[in-house]
């Protein structure tokens, strides 16, 4: 059995630790545990403000009334460029975990907030330029960025029965960074507060999240310089079809997360206060629902939350269509919010579907204990910021559609058919690859099993 190890000790200018094997359930509950909660704990501060400043532009849009001279297909376009950069920075930061440590990337990652939020302090005011705000918006982008070298240093820190807990817990601290930011909006509009206060409120938290993470969290020195698993990850179908899957459930979320004040002002004539009294609610639930999307995800499997969750969102839109064409203000909130919920859902059991497709595959190597675990959380943790970066351009795509269909029909309604059509899609390739085979009896369900047997409906 393996001893535990010590504490982490400062080398090589840092807080590394030498020795991890959170499988070990002696290591685990002597040592492991309790650091890898506390890593959690400032990864999810850091990422809950990332998230918020991605998504800052989808509060500052309702601020900019006629004096700021933009339309709404302008201000479409403006959180797009948010979005888009977002998915793009999530590639690196990805690789950043590998080359310089968690501990010190979430210092750095936490650091460059401040460029966004000081640049857009410095220009919000009527007569800026469309293309400075554009601009602006893209610097933006970097805080989604946090969610992709979050996910994969936590990845590396939790047992394999833990991390659909794990998982959704930080994702979702880090989700619950865009309701807070639309709710502190909401704060300063009612208070007849401008933009500047809105930014001047984040500034410090930027830093204090920042002096945390260098103070409190450790690095992994076995994470430490295996950028050679990006490329293994990138040459597997499974990260494809899951990042696909990803498109669906997180693309969702933060599509309609940058959205939904914009949409509720251009086809139903809300006031910035009135949108913004609505629009937290949605991705409030949505982000406190993913650690539950993750458990139920340990407990019955991923695949088959993520396959009848689906079900549930096509659902929600279809009557988000009725009640758009009938131009229903009730009907349409209340769905639409039932639709985050149910993004949020998809995402906690989209993730946990990851680790447990890598360690099957393991297994199926015929590796098993920590070696298999490893071999699982090397390729898993690769796998994730490519799958979480392609996820996020599903938020660019909902905000084309919006874009689009406003200016072809005047409503969103030809937006929502076309996302209805696409989770026909992901019911369809989820069932196809991980469900169409029989499962094991749940009397052999132990984590072996069950790992080998969801390999079986993902062959490569």
């Amino acid at each position: 059995m393996t001893s535990p190890s010590p504490a982490p000790v400062a080398s090589r200018g840092g807080r590394w630790i030498e020795h991890w094997d959170p499988e070990d359930e002696a290591f685990w509950n002597e040592t492991g545990e309790k650091t890898a909660r506390r890593n959690l704990f400032f990864s999810v501060l850091s990422e809950h403000i990332g998230f918020s400043i991605w998504t800052l532009w989808s509060v500052m849009v309702l601020f900019m009334g006629p004096e700021y001279g933009l339309t709404p297909a302008d201000k479409f376009t403006i959180v797009s460029m948010a979005t888009l950069v977002g998915a793009i920075v999530r590639v690196p930061y990805t690789f950043a975990v590998a080359v310089f440590g968690g501990r010190m990337w979430t210092v750095v990652s936490a650091s460059l907030l401040l460029v966004p939020t000081v640049a857009a302090f410095t220009v919000m005011e009527p007569g800026t330029s469309f293309g400075t705000f554009l601009v602006c918006a893209m610097l933006a982008g970097v805080g989604g960025g946090n969610f992709a070298s979050s996910m994969t240093n936590i990845n590396a820190f939790f047992p394999l029965r833990k991390k659909g807990w794990a998982l959704g817990l930080n994702a979702g601290g880090g989700n619950i960074g865009v309701p807070v930011v639309q709710l502190v909006g909401l704060a300063v509009i009612g208070a007849s507060g401008g933009p500047r206060l809105l930014l001047g409120i984040y500034i410090p938290f930027i830093v204090i999240a920042a002096a945390l993470a260098w103070l409190r969290m450790d690095s992994i020195s076995s994470v430490r310089n295996d950028t050679g698993a990006a490329k293994d990850a990138a040459r597997d179908p499974h990260t494809w079809i899951m990042s696909f899957l990803y498109i669906g459930t997180f693309g969702s979320f933060i599509g309609y997360s940058f959205a939904f004040g914009l949409v509720l002002q251009t086809q139903f004539g809300r006031t910035p206060l009135q949108a913004a009294y609505v629009t937290f609610i949605g991705p409030l639930l949505g982000s406190l629902i993913r650690p539950v999307g993750g458990a139920l995800a340990d407990r019955f499997g991923g695949a088959k939350i993520t396959l009848w969750n689906y079900v549930g969102m096509a659902a929600a839109t279809a009557v988000i269509v009725v009640a758009s064409m009938q131009k229903s203000l009730p009907l349409f909130t209340t769905a639409f919010i039932a639709l985050f919920v149910l993004s949020g859902l998809g995402n906690g059991s989209t993730f946990k579907m990851i680790p447990g497709i890598f360690h099957a595959k393991a297994l199926a190597k015929g590796l098993d204990g920590e070696e298999a675990a490893a071999y699982g959380r090397r390729l898993s943790g690769a796998s994730m910021g490519l799958i979480g970066a392609v996820g996020a351009l599903g938020g660019l795509g909902i905000n084309l559609a919006f874009r689009q269909s406003f200016l072809t029909v005047g409503s969103g309604t030809g937006a929502f058919v076309a996302f209805l059509a696409f989770y026909g899609l992901c019911f369809v390739v989820t069932w196809a690859v991980y469900l169409r085979r029989p499962a094991v009896t749940e009397t052999d369900a132990t984590p072996a099993t069950e790992a080998k047997s969801q390999l079986s409906y993902a062959e490569v």
